[in-house]
């Protein structure tokens, strides 16, 4: 995570929203691509990597344009999960809620000063417990990337380094001292994952080196992270992978590690209190990887490493936001749609590893002190002392966040087609937007093998309005020119999409699609079902090139010759026959049920599940958990034999197209939370302005005597016939902090971002009064920090505000079934 804005003042994002408002419809365009030329042959040798063969055979590779697993081309998708920031109680389930969600490989950072607070006194138990936590990964199926640092920053307390090292010694460089400390730290972390390597059959396959390292004077560069490696080795970490975070002149030995890239929507480290002009993230990239959007604390003098290795190692992401934090002076709120109209933009950029940092919000651990970045500890940002909430797409207490069904249809296509798009080559359009400003021109791209393609389209700018765009695609391929669909189509404005070009189905040509393939799914002798996600708002057009040999039964679909116009929905829009083949069945769901696809094994066969509710597997058996709703319904394809177990009594409800519906009606609970005011809040000090970014800081702790407290009452049978119970606090103020007695349970900055803190997480049974209140900062009318216009209160005539609107306790139902 990056920290150093390189932006405009407020004025210049000022003058952005004015001079880009547009609206309406553009006039119809053909948007030509040349896709034909032969790309050059992927060259491997460059990389070093370490042991990439597992006891049973198991190989993983790299070569300058993928990754391969086995041979083949191999596309992940990485969610980032700290493992000390949540309990440990929660891990697997944690774990297996990401794999639901399409996440194949989980990074986590070894925080240094959560393990080693004193010199020597390490401590690897509970909630710090790294070797369980990969075991558990490998327990699922899913791969792990540990990025052992030593600074990491992760919005810690000196980057993750103990208040000891950073006393005593010279850092992030080959000191002497400081490396007889990392070594110790490396053995130590080595001990905690033997057994657990690749190369061991167990599910750790990265290790990243240091974060956001562009240092270069004695000492230091690309020989430290060269000595990290070293380190590493000797600690008998050897796994297939080392990495490197690759932006903001990077400095790393070339071929000795490969850099990672990422891109964020906003930026929580600037210092502007306002808009912030059209982000890069939403600008396809054509020939550079490094977004300009990640400006780390040390500063860079020229292009790092990572821009004349272009062409010699692979475009892998570790940190695309899939949120974002909230900071003191800045904390802007994202929708889902600013988060999931990255993937069309970096994939169509030519990425080949989709990683994201949060994937799982979590709180930081207290030792001595509170551990989180800060000015006052020579940070450049202030952020929370426990929440690290991210905005994730899974929060801290495990709650599914919207942000997650929308992100979860690309992952299954990564999953299911990832081998077919990562040899792909990136392929620039005739016609380019002159930069991320200009909001007229269509965003495109494309990638190519051969005669097969990809289209990227992206219509969404974060709180830019973006016009309709009236479009046709004509892309020369090696076999011939596919000009699609019959009509221009309108993209609206907000709108994103991947469309498929002369695609495989089991033999059936696909010249193309309005819609997104999301998964396929074989089921045996029922044959293959290929599922497509519609574009909202776009019409869905399907056309198949058919020999006299094809047979194609259309279920309600418009057809004009091979060509149909399908109504998205939960029945199937064509099914393919050809002799001597399984049948090929087409299944066509609207943008919104997409969202509700969920897809995992159950009765030993992977299968789609559609419910409104959060939804995963583990430990053979599907779990669903709704929060505030005691009926919970799910629908499954194909059909099981049988109605299946659960710890409710479940009813089929028949069929819902070609799926099969059940419901489960749970004992509803009735919870209550009340806030009595304690205090009135006293007059706030003035926001000072300092630190390293020269900007608004967070009031010092004194400043605290000012505070408006309440007490909150719960019931003492809060978690009772519940899985969790999530305290909803919704006040006005600048911030908030929970106390469980004297203990700081949790706390919040004021964004209009709704804050809920799980009972069971925090520890919290049920409270007799006294014991559980909330204090509030007063939030003046002239503090100089974002928030976003939505949320902005109105002062009137007050100087300042600190209230209370409501607190609300919500029981969370979990539904396990068993097939």
């Amino acid at each position: 995570m990056s920290k150093q804005s390189k932006r405009p003042a407020q004025a210049l994002a000022a003058a952005f929203a004015a001079a880009f408002v547009v609206t309406g419809v553009q006039a119809q365009q053909v948007i030509g691509v040349d896709a034909a030329a032969p790309a050059a042959d992927p060259v491997t040798g460059h990389l070093q990597l370490g042991v990439a063969k597992t006891p049973k055979g198991s190989v993983l590779g790299a070569n300058n344009r993928y990754l391969t697993l086995d041979g083949q081309p191999w596309m992940p998708v990485m969610g980032e999960f700290h493992y000390t920031r949540s309990p440990a109680a929660t891990w697997a389930a944690e774990l297996a809620k990401m794999k639901a969600a399409g996440v194949t490989v989980v990074a986590t950072y070894v925080i240094w000063n959560h393990h080693e607070p004193k010199d020597g006194a390490f401590d690897w138990q509970g909630n710090r417990d790294l070797r369980r936590f990969v075991q558990l990964c490998g327990t699922l199926g899913l791969k792990a990337v540990v990025r052992v640092g030593p600074w990491v920053h992760a919005e810690v307390r000196y980057g993750g380094l103990p208040d000891w090292v950073v006393d005593g010694m010279r850092t992030r460089g080959d000191d002497p001292q400081y490396l007889r400390h990392v070594a110790r730290l490396y053995r130590e972390i080595g001990a905690q994952l033997k057994g657990s390597l690749w190369k061991d059959g167990g599910p750790v396959i990265g290790l990243q080196l240091e974060n956001e390292y562009n240092l270069s004077g004695p000492g230091e560069g690309a020989g430290h992270i060269s000595t990290l490696k070293k380190l590493a080795l000797q600690a008998g970490m050897d796994v297939p992978y080392y990495t490197v975070t690759g932006w903001d002149g990077a400095q790393y030995p070339s071929g000795q590690v490969t850099p990672v890239f990422g891109g964020y929507v906003d930026e929580p480290w600037a210092v502007s209190t306002t808009e912030l002009p059209p982000k890069e993230t939403y600008a396809f990239r054509f020939g550079s990887r490094v977004s300009g959007d990640l400006g780390a604390q040390t500063k860079s003098h020229g292009p790092g490493t990572a821009e004349s290795d272009i062409d010699k190692t692979p475009f892998l992401g570790a940190e695309y936001g899939a949120g974002l934090p909230f900071m003191y002076r800045r904390r802007p709120v994202v929708s889902p749609d600013d988060i999931a109209s990255m993937l069309p933009v970096q994939l169509g950029s030519g990425v080949n590893l989709m990683g994201y940092y949060m994937f799982h919000g979590g709180r930081n651990p207290v030792g001595g002190t509170t551990l989180e970045e800060s000015s006052i500890s020579g940070g450049y940002n202030d952020t929370p002392a426990i929440n690290y909430d991210f905005q994730a797409p899974l929060g801290p207490d495990g709650q599914q966040r919207p942000v997650l069904e929308y992100l979860r249809p690309y992952h299954y296509f990564i999953a299911d087609f990832g081998n077919r798009l990562a040899p792909m080559t990136v392929r620039k359009p005739d016609v380019t937007p002159s930069g991320p400003a200009d909001l007229k021109t269509p965003r495109i791209a494309v990638r190519s093998a051969g005669d097969s393609a990809f289209v990227f389209v992206n219509n969404h700018v974060r709180q830019y309005p973006m016009p309709a765009q009236s479009l046709q695609f004509s892309v020369k391929l090696a076999g011939g020119t596919v000009q699609f669909p019959r009509n221009a189509v309108e993209v609206p404005g907000g709108a994103y999409a991947i469309w498929p070009v002369n695609f495989d189905l089991d033999g059936t040509r696909l010249r193309y699609a309005t819609a997104q393939p999301v998964a396929r799914l074989d089921g045996g002798a029922d044959g293959i079902t290929y599922v497509f996600a519609a574009t909202a708002n776009v019409p869905v057009e399907l056309a198949l090139e058919a020999d006299g040999g094809t047979q194609i039964e259309a279920f309600g679909a418009m057809a004009a010759g091979a060509t149909f116009t399908v109504t998205p929905g939960t029945g199937r829009a064509l099914t393919i026959r050809r002799a001597g083949t399984r049948p090929v069945h087409l299944l066509v769901l609207s943008a919104e049920q997409s969202r509700q696809l969920v897809i995992g094994d159950i009765a030993g066969q992977r299968r789609l599940v559609l419910s409104g509710q959060q939804a995963w597997f583990e430990g053979g058996k599907l779990h669903l958990r709704s929060i505030g709703d005691a009926a919970l319904r799910f629908a499954v394809y194909p059909a099981l034999k049988r109605v299946p177990k659960a710890n409710h009594a479940l009813r089929a409800q028949g069929a819902d197209g070609v799926f099969q519906a059940f419901e489960a009606a749970l004992p509803a609970v009735q919870l209550t939370a009340t806030a009595t005011p304690l205090r009135e809040a006293g007059a706030a000090p003035a926001v000072m302005k300092g630190g390293l970014a020269k900007a608004a800081i967070q009031p010092i702790p004194e400043a605290w005597r000012n505070a408006a407290t309440w007490r909150i009452d719960l019931p003492r049978d809060a978690l009772k016939n519940v899985d969790d119970a999530l305290l909803q606090i919704d006040f006005t103020g600048d911030i908030g902090r929970l106390f469980d007695g004297t203990r700081l349970a949790d706390d919040w900055y004021y964004s209009g971002y709704g804050w809920q803190a799980g009972l069971k997480s925090l520890a919290i049974k049920g409270k007799t009064p006294g014991e559980l209140s909330l204090a509030v900062l007063p939030l003046r009318a002239d503090a100089p920090v974002y928030i976003p216009k939505e949320a902005r209160p109105d002062f009137g005539a007050q100087s300042q505000i600190a209230r209370v609107n409501k607190v609300s306790l919500v029981p969370v139902y979990q539904l396990t079934v068993t097939p």
